[in-house]
């Protein structure tokens, strides 16, 4: 009887295939066979990139003449120990005259692409079997039994194998090429300053752009000065207390004046207290101006990966390589949708059916505070059609669509970790809040007229608290953006009441002027999860979750990446990360190589080239570009950049 095969990710991924199909199987060394199926597994990477000695017993000495390294023909050789027992299980497998049909299952992503293609490559499948790739959005029965049904042929995805291939040959060829270079050259130096025998230089595409990052912010904050500032306060009285801030606008008698620090404030206190005693000349004060505005402040767009590892390094204080392992974790417990995406947003076929994961959270019982909002969902008759909102964009999506519950897993809710149902709560949360209202505020913004001199007041109350309702029991503080300073803020005044009630040309009783002394501060440091974020969006670090989805374009890395890099930086000590605050600071090591990059190849810490090139990989998945182009362009980027240094070095050292 003709075989079909799976192969998948590992084995317990296995498994769920096994149970989804409802097959009796029998388990063999490294695989699962019943009268019709055979499914075996990898475990992650089997195949790897051949060092350069493997291409010339000479390479393996590091020698300026040998650079640049741009092999024609690329080697690739099995990893030793386990994934080369499980290798030659799958090649028997795929290579057995009965097997038909081959499935691709490897993680639904460019990475998990490339560690199955690889085994595929090595492995030479029979010739006369289909390649199938099954392509699924979480591991719950239903999914795989569709993933299976609507397997596409492998080729249809040949594009984004191309991607994958070139992305580990770019890291491959930057990595081998610059540290062997860099480290000829400066490694010397590099062991004397850090008083060690011998050093090496690791550089890589993404690593050291983040590196250059954390020493780029660092630096900030050494060289930050602090200035003081001081702003007016003006008190005010109709009924009740109005407080009110002064700003110097046009029609000002200090408007644009030199000791201003900025509109709102003095540069000495001695000319903010002069200031003062030239206001007390005016005994009353005149209500110029009122606006009222009613806003609505919707829900937060759903998690992608590299929004939930922002979130819960600011929650729960672990770093994001902690919540992808978490997130990966919940998603092959069946409860959570594949964690390694981009998107914030739903597709439309899958808005089209959401109540299934409603209903089935219902079913869940996942605890009592859960229980009733999803209950208020249903006695208020909140809508769950969600095709014509924010939340669903299939122009946003391109693997995946955005983290969301699944509804099921029932079966494992009661083993989850502290830390996962703390994370999976996050999730849930974050899916029920699209469907509650949107949270309602008044806003009556009063200017106060002394002479003239401008004075405005604020005030803000929530009407309706629609989807933080869902946190009430949680703090939600609005994080500013690190362009923000003390002098931006404004005086709220807490009984709107008071200015509600105001009307034009009204005459206000002057209570007393005061001075707020303020100061600049320095931007903050990074913290692992808004890295994260910063990588997203290209070295920007927008904390505004509205703005950043607005500017999304291709960023350092990938989300299935991200995590791995600052990981790996930490690892061969560049960046240092404080476990209970997930702070990144850059350590002496990783400052001297900074420096040395800085003089030598400063284009590699620019994250705008950074993610050109994750952005041309795209344009390879996208079949935008060829993987040919792509590949010529990055060579030529490397030779070019070689010979450059070698030439500049040659002409410093030989004067010619």
């Amino acid at each position: 009887m003709a075989k079909k095969v799976i192969v998948t990710e590992k084995p317990s991924v296995a498994m769920e295939f096994a149970k989804a199909l409802k097959i009796n199987t029998n388990k063999k060394n490294g695989y699962l066979e019943s009268d019709e199926w055979i499914i075996t597994w990898c475990y992650g990477h089997l195949v790897t990139m051949s060092y350069p000695e493997v291409y010339d017993e000479k390479l393996k000495y590091w020698r300026l003449d040998t650079l640049p390294f741009l092999p024609e023909e690329w080697k690739y050789e099995i990893l030793p120990g386990v994934q080369e027992r499980q290798f030659h299980v799958i090649r028997e497998i795929l290579q057995r005259p009965d097997v038909e049909i081959i499935y691709n299952a490897g993680d639904s992503g460019r990475e998990g692409e490339y560690i199955q293609r690889l085994v595929f490559m090595m492995a030479r499948p029979n010739p006369n079997a289909k390649l199938k790739r099954v392509w699924i959005d979480s591991q719950t029965e239903e999914e795989i039994l569709r993933g299976i049904k609507e397997a596409k042929d492998l080729s249809e995805y040949d594009s984004l194998s191309d991607s994958a291939y070139l992305r580990a040959k770019e890291d491959y060829l930057i990595g081998i090429n610059f540290s062997r270079l860099l480290s000829l050259i400066y490694a010397k130096n590099l062991a004397k300053s850090m008083d060690e025998e011998r050093a090496v230089i690791s550089i890589g595409r993404v690593m050291t752009c983040v590196l250059g990052l954390v020493v780029n912010r660092e630096r900030e904050i050494r060289n930050f000065k602090k200035v003081n500032f001081y702003k007016i306060q003006g008190k005010f009285s109709k009924e009740a207390e109005i407080l009110g801030d002064f700003k110097a606008v046009d029609g000002s008698t200090v408007f644009e004046s030199p000791r201003l620090y900025n509109e709102t404030g003095f540069k000495k206190k001695e000319d903010a207290l002069k200031f003062i005693e030239f206001l007390k000349k005016n005994e009353k004060a005149v209500v110029e101006s009122i606006t009222k505005k009613k806003n609505k402040e919707n829900p937060p767009l759903l998690f992608n990966l590299a929004e939930a590892q922002n979130e819960c390094t600011k929650k729960f204080k672990i770093n994001p390589d902690q919540t992808l392992q978490t997130i990966q974790s919940l998603y092959e417990k069946k409860l959570v949708t594949y964690p390694r995406t981009d998107a914030r947003v739903l597709s439309t076929a899958v808005a089209k059916v959401i109540t299934k994961n409603l209903n089935g959270l219902a079913k869940l019982n996942i605890n009592d505070e859960i229980n009733g909002i999803i209950k208020k969902m249903s006695e208020e008759k909140y809508s769950t059609k969600l095709e014509k909102t924010k939340y669903v964009d299939d122009s946003k999506i391109t693997d995946h669509y955005a983290i969301i519950p699944t509804g099921e897993g029932k079966e494992n809710l009661a083993k989850l970790t502290e830390l996962e149902k703390k994370v999976y709560l996050l999730i849930v949360k974050r899916f029920l809040a699209i469907f509650y209202p949107s949270a309602e505020y008044n806003r009556i913004s009063v200017t106060i007229k002394v002479g003239k001199e401008s004075f405005f007041a604020n005030g803000k109350v929530c009407t309706n608290q629609g989807y933080l309702e869902i946190y009430k029991d949680e703090k939600n503080v609005k994080v500013k953006s690190d362009e923000d300073n003390k002098e931006e803020e404004e005086s709220e005044n807490e009984n709107i009441d008071i200015l509600a009630k105001l009307k034009k040309n009204d005459e206000l009783d002057i209570l007393e002027y005061n001075i707020k002394e303020g100061e600049t501060t320095p931007p903050k440091r990074y913290s692992s999860g808004t890295m994260v974020l910063a990588m997203e969006n290209a070295g920007k670090l927008i904390e505004d979750e509205e703005l950043r989805e607005q500017i999304k374009g291709s960023g350092i890395g990938t989300s299935a990446t991200r995590a791995e890099i600052i990981k790996k930086l930490e690892k061969i000590d560049y960046i240092a990360t404080n476990t209970k605050t997930q702070i990144l600071t850059p350590t002496k090591r990783g400052e001297a190589i900074y420096d040395i990059v800085v003089k030598t190849m400063p284009d590699l810490l620019n994250p705008e080239l950074t993610a050109s090139w994750e952005k041309g990989l795209t344009m390879v998945a996208q079949k935008e570009i060829t993987a040919e182009e792509f590949m010529n362009k990055l060579e030529a980027y490397i030779r070019n950049k070689v010979v450059k240094f070698k030439k500049s070095r040659n002409e410093y050292l030989y004067g010619y």
